[in-house]
């Protein structure tokens, strides 16, 4: 089966322009459609997209986590997360990979899930190919589930954050395991496989709004309230420990989003050069939003804020990369940093959850707000990139599918993060640490050992 993902109107373009420029003489002789071909540099280009994610997840994500808690509970977050990504990578050769993008085209449940017919990668060889989107250019396979491996790993470990510091090492992993089989699969599967519910409706998600970010987001948001708040959480301060570790996973988050977002084109063309720039400009913007809006309500502009607005602006335009022109990336960018930093400043607080680091505030916030203003900074009216034809694009129309996409993943999502948190209670006789190995650290008490001696 041919794999793909929704992408902008340029690509449509490029694949209409590979189309004759005139209709032939009837009495022309028909001429055979030439093989797809696979361009060395296509494959390249993913190659590097692939790998760089890979150093967005380890370690960029492990360290960016790592500096936000307290010195005791670093080595356990490093761990949780490369795991994580060591599990998942495992699991999604196993079967992700066949529920995500194998199964029939319609019928039966191909609108929410794929089938085990590729389990373990069964028939995914050296000459099975994957679709571009150009007419005549293709991926060799492997190249596709490669790259899609990545985004799976980085999806799961991100709700490494909102539990940090709480929760038992084989609980997380177990949890994970079970959230990525009946959340993640299902959602990429309707977001970016051709049967996909989501996908038929026309749902633009050029990276991940929905499949990676509000997905994430929402299951870090149920763990962390089914789990309950850190010991002395709203009571006496909890400080990142090491904000030059947070400072340095930022960057190399920021280095690997533009493999997340560009590679994402699955070519190298003008338009993966547009992902790669909004992927400069929006978390810009949404850095120097999330600072000026911090000097105005809070009397400073800090490191912290001036990171977290950047991976704010990254996780907005993820969803729009593609079909955003360089205008729609600044505002969206800047809307983004300002709404994220209500959520974690102000939201947070008022509804008393301990999503230890925010990854709902950001990722789940983040990405509502990108999905949806996805649908206005795609206008061509406005610099944007649309499917089909343009002139007959429709911010109204594009919208409420949008809304609906992003309605579907919050619902999904949250129902089956609440399910696994109690399977797994049930599993391990709860899911979180005793008070004295929260105290000591986890560190210490799950790994054995110290960060620092």
């Amino acid at each position: 089966m041919k794999t793909s993902k929704i992408l902008g109107s340029a690509a449509l373009a490029s694949l209409l322009l590979a189309l004759p420029a005139f209709a032939q003489d009837a009495a022309a002789p028909v001429v055979e459609e030439a093989a797809a071909i696979v361009d060395k540099g296509d494959v390249a280009w993913m190659l590097v997209s692939t790998m760089v994610v890979i150093v967005m997840t380890i370690p960029g994500l492990a360290l960016f986590y790592g500096g936000l808690v307290r010195a005791k509970n670093i080595l356990s977050v490093l761990t949780q997360v490369f795991l994580g990504f060591s599990m998942i990578s495992i699991l999604w050769v196993a079967y992700g990979y066949s529920l995500a993008f194998a199964g029939p085209t319609e019928g039966g449940l191909s609108a929410f899930i794929g089938d085990f017919s590729k389990f373990f990668l069964s028939g995914v060889t050296l000459d099975s190919r994957a679709a571009t989107f150009s007419a005549g250019f293709e991926l060799p396979e492997l190249v596709f589930v490669t790259f899609q491996l990545t985004f799976a790993c980085i999806t799961s470990t991100l709700i490494v954050g909102g539990i940090a510091e709480r929760m038992k090492f084989g609980a997380l992993l177990t949890f994970l395991a079970i959230w990525f089989t009946f959340s993640y699969l299902p959602i990429a599967h309707m977001v970016w496989s051709g049967p996909g519910l989501l996908f038929g409706l026309g749902a633009y998600d050029f990276a991940g709004g929905t499949v990676v970010h509000i997905n994430s987001g929402v299951a870090a948001l149920v763990a962390a309230i089914v789990l309950g708040p850190r010991l002395g959480y709203m009571k006496e301060p909890i400080a990142p420990h090491n904000l030059v570790w947070t400072y340095v996973g930022a960057g190399l988050l920021w280095f690997g989003w533009f493999g997340f977002n560009a590679g994402s084109n699955l070519e190298a063309n003008a338009l993966t050069a547009v992902a790669l720039i909004n992927t400069v400009l929006a978390p810009a913007a949404a850095a120097l939003a999330w600072v000026i809006g911090e000097k105005i309500t809070r009397g400073h502009a800090s490191a912290l804020g001036a990171v977290s607005g950047a991976v704010a602006g990254l996780v907005a335009i993820t969803p729009a990369a593609g079909f955003a022109g360089v205008g729609g990336a600044i505002v969206l960018g800047a809307i983004a940093g300002i709404v994220c930093l209500w959520a974690v400043v102000n939201l947070k607080p008022w509804l008393k959850y301990d999503d230890s680091l925010d990854v709902f505030g950001i990722h789940g916030v983040g990405g509502i707000v990108g999905a949806l203003g996805t649908a206005i900074v795609a206008a061509p009216g406005l610099g944007g990139y649309p499917l089909g034809d343009a002139a007959a694009y429709s911010i109204g129309g594009q919208f409420m599918i949008q809304l609906t996409a992003v309605g579907i993943a919050i619902v999904w999502s949250g129902v089956v993060a609440l399910v696994a948190m109690l399977i797994v209670k049930a599993i391990f006789g709860g899911a979180r640490v005793s008070e004295s190995s929260e105290s000591d650290g986890l560190d210490l008490s799950s790994h054995g050992e110290r960060a620092y001696n």
